[in-house]
């Protein structure tokens, strides 16, 4: 599949509505829709919604991309990754189905992720948006039952645009008519594309600050609409980043129709791997001796900014980072949230990303934002080299979401 279109990104829906048109539009026969993009906090707010709805007794379909350590991760069906042979499946029907036509990674395997969602019963769907939102080949879907909208910053401005009120328009391109939208945090120019593109569907929104708020207090979260003041327990996903996400799951189970009880599941059973991730197991933990072992998948400023406040939230201990990334991102706003809390860093190249930024030169992006940094040629040999000089820390490992799928692949 990966041989039949030359670009890694071409944002369009053309070839996803001729392959779904092939198919039968399968997209027409999914259980109801819940639409989230943004730029962070899409794949946390996703897990919550879902431990709700599933402490609600329903089943519930969930589409993520990317995936951490296997493919499967992308698609559950009614609660349960989906499985090897039927993957293969509905793989090969949509490769037969697509007639060798140009189409990317993303489109043919979005669409094999619909038709399984079409077939298989559940109540709900809930669907993260891939890139963007308005040419996204997720955005196929004429009236879904909620849409969402995360907090919108600056990432894949070579894809979206420069400005934040572009990227917010390519992220408010899910709004349908009519349809309500739960929004999260945004800064002024961006909600103000998204309320401009909502009054021109007529689609009613639910706006945090506005519609609903979201606060932690003594503790407990605490949540508060026109229904009523919701006390629960602080998300299991660490951080008021996630008080946040949290915030915007619980508005969303509310409009839903759910109550008290799932919005308290939806806290207490969400889980997200790679989203400031304890390691306690596996090959690396005995490596790293008595050091702590964490993990995070965040690439951009805001992702360095709430990881930042979430590892002061910690119990103090001398932190180190093991950091890769690619050469796509803005690494130096990334690290400079982190620069007052991080002792040192250790550069990795990410193994076989064409796209990673070379160890020395993310190494040299810390030294500018305050960090002493050297390099390694592994995440293993960081984590060995910080072992015997700086035992009994605290160890992260961090800069992106395919450092971490590699990290826990190879960590088992």
């Amino acid at each position: 599949m990966m041989t039949l279109h030359p670009k890694v990104i071409d944002l369009t829906l053309d070839r996803v509505w001729r392959l779904l048109a092939a198919l039968g539009h399968p997209e027409k026969n999914m259980p109801p829709v819940i639409h989230v993009a943004g730029t962070n906090g899409k794949g946390s707010t996703q897990a919550m919604i879902r431990a709700g709805l599933e402490a609600g007794d329903k089943r519930v379909h969930a589409y993520t991309s990317p995936h951490l350590a296997r493919f499967h991760e992308r698609i559950r069906l009614a609660g349960e990754l989906i499985s090897e042979s039927y993957l293969s499946e509905i793989l090969d029907e949509c490769y037969a189905a697509n007639d060798g036509a140009p189409i990317t990674y993303f489109e043919i395997t979005t669409v094999a992720a619909i038709l399984a969602f079409s077939r298989v019963p559940a109540d709900y769907t809930v669907l993260e948006v891939g890139l963007g939102g308005r040419l996204d080949a997720t955005n196929v879907v004429e009236s879904p039952a909620l849409s969402i909208i995360t907090p919108v910053s600056i990432d894949h401005q070579q894809y979206l645009g420069e400005t934040l009120a572009l990227i917010a328009g390519e992220k408010a391109g899910i709004i349908k008519r009519g349809v309500p939208c739960i929004v999260g945090a945004q800064e002024e120019a961006g909600l103000d594309v998204i309320e401009a593109r909502a009054r021109a569907l007529d689609a009613p929104l639910l706006v945090r600050g506005q519609h609903w708020h979201v606060w932690e207090e003594r503790g407990r979260l605490v949540f508060q609409d026109e229904t009523g003041l919701l006390d629960l327990p602080l998300p299991n996903l660490i951080g008021a980043h996630q008080v946040q996400n949290a915030g915007m799951a619980i508005a969303a189970l509310r409009h839903l129709g759910f109550g008290e009880a799932e919005c308290e599941a939806a806290m207490r059973d969400a889980y997200w791997p790679a989203r400031l991730q304890r390691l306690t197991t596996g090959p690396l933990i005995a490596a790293a001796g008595e050091a702590e072992l964490w993990l995070d998948g965040g690439h951009n400023p805001a992702a360095g900014e709430a990881l930042a406040e979430a590892l002061a939230r910690l119990p103090e201990r001398p932190l180190h980072l093991i950091c890769g990334m690619l050469d796509t991102k803005d690494i130096g706003g990334y690290l400079r949230p982190l620069a007052g809390l991080a002792q040192d860093l250790i550069a990795v190249s990410i193994p076989g990303e064409a796209a990673t930024l070379p160890a020395e030169r993310t190494a040299e992006a810390a030294r500018k934002a305050g960090i002493p940094a050297t390099t390694a040629e592994s995440v293993d040999e960081a984590v060995a080299e910080l072992k015997a000089q700086a035992p009994g820390g605290r160890i992260l490992i961090c800069g992106s979401l395919y450092l971490a799928g590699r990290v826990l692949r190879e960590n088992g």
